[in-house]
């Protein structure tokens, strides 16, 4: 195989690489956001085997923060799927030149398939990061004289 197929090989297969390095740090920042969510989820359990009092208020808390972590979980498999779909795709990729054939109809969809997931993953981090401003205008309000909600902008 002359050198200058290897280097054509290469550079068509790796590009998408670069798909998988962007998710990744997508990643890396969900599975922060749900580590401190399933952390919050346990110290809420324990305020909650702890205390006699305001215990209606520590139980919405936990079904926010439950709810939470079930959005970053989505976001994690949906961004996990999103790797495995440009990985195939870069695997069709590398087929195609190896076999010299064109296999455009593989590589397409997963590629598709690749950025539905991205979206979906992003989604429910948006859907997320909204909960997670609900969930701290209600821990505000059980602080604030009266119970009352902050004041919104």
């Amino acid at each position: 195989m002359p050198t200058t197929s290897v280097v054509q090989i290469l550079t068509e297969c790796i590009a998408p690489v670069i798909v998988i390095s962007g998710v990744g740090l997508v990643l890396l920042s969900i599975a922060n956001r749900y580590g401190r969510a399933i952390d919050r989820a346990r110290f809420i359990m324990r305020e909650l085997q702890n205390s006699e009092a305001n215990t209606r208020h520590l139980e919405e808390q936990l079904r926010h923060t439950h709810q939470r972590a079930r959005l970053l979980r989505g976001s994690m498999i949906f961004g996990s799927l999103s790797i495995f779909f440009v990985t195939l795709m870069i695997l069709s990729l590398f087929a195609e030149q190896v076999l010299q054939a064109h296999f455009d109809f593989v590589a397409l969809p997963f590629f598709a398939a690749c950025l539905i997931s991205l979206v979906i993953s992003i989604y429910y981090s948006i859907r997320d990061i909204t909960l997670s401003l609900t969930a701290l205008e209600l821990e505000i309000s059980s602080v604030q004289p009266g119970g009352g909600a902050p004041a919104k902008p």
